[in-house]
């Protein structure tokens, strides 16, 4: 199941990615900004509850397809920019485990402890 999983996040890794090719922004951006979503990790800087929410708010794929189709309903190519980079990022950090956190703790996530083994 792992294998599916990880395989669901690369192709959904790819659609960001030709997301990107449909906007009118320099590819050298898609890089730059990539892993700014990583941002919301600071708020373990606070404690863990603060930490889970703010890195959840900035690694949920809902608030990226919501912050997308307002961008096009506005016709805003930023917000489009924003979310598409959103998107991409949560599938990447799908890809390597890296999933949306529990309170009591970084390493703990819904699908189970980070660097645990399981089965």
């Amino acid at each position: 199941m792992n294998t599916i999983l990880k395989l669901e996040e690369l192709f959904m890794f790819i659609l960001g990615i030709y997301l990107f090719s449909l906007l009118d922004y320099p590819w050298w951006l898609f890089l730059a900004l990539i892993l700014s979503p990583d941002i919301g990790m600071t708020g373990y800087l606070f404690n863990d509850k603060i930490g889970a929410f703010v890195y959840n708010l900035f690694h949920h794929k809902g608030l990226a397809s919501a912050i997308y189709f307002m961008g096009i309903y506005l016709s805003v190519p930023l917000l489009q920019l924003t979310a598409v980079i959103l998107f991409a990022h949560v599938s990447m950090d799908r890809i390597f485990g890296y999933v949306l956190k529990y309170d009591n703790g970084f390493k703990f996530t819904h699908l189970g402890e980070i660097g645990k083994k399981n089965g």
